[in-house]
């Protein structure tokens, strides 16, 4: 009984440091969103902080809302791509087990 026990403690520890792994590898990875063919590009880190906005000169002459809705199309499109990746991670952790939607794990906000 005891070794069945010291076994699925093991187990857990296991799984407990690989999602720790996982988490910090999500909250420190970049994606790049972009928007007009790569005009404005938005750097978002795995925890969804914005890390730098890049537009290119050639839109300062576009009126406001142009650009607006740029940036809006490119920090969405960051979005879209931090939460492929978090998908990707949780395929990794899971070995590819399908989840329920909806279920959420520690490393993933």
């Amino acid at each position: 009984m005891d070794n069945s026990l010291d076994g699925l403690m093991k187990q857990a520890k296991e799984m407990q440091e690989k999602m720790e792994r996982l988490r910090s590898e999500a909250e420190n990875s970049e994606v790049s969103g972009e928007s007009g063919a790569g005009l404005v590009c938005v750097r978002m880190s795995g925890s969804h902080d914005v890390r730098s906005v890049k537009i290119d000169k050639s839109l300062l002459s576009e009126e406001k809302q142009v650009l607006e809705e740029m940036i809006a199309a490119a920090v969405n499109d960051a979005i879209r791509r931090v939460e492929e990746y978090h998908k990707s991670k949780l395929t990794e952790f899971t070995g590819g087990m399908p989840i329920p939607s909806g279920l959420k794990f520690p490393f993933f906000r």
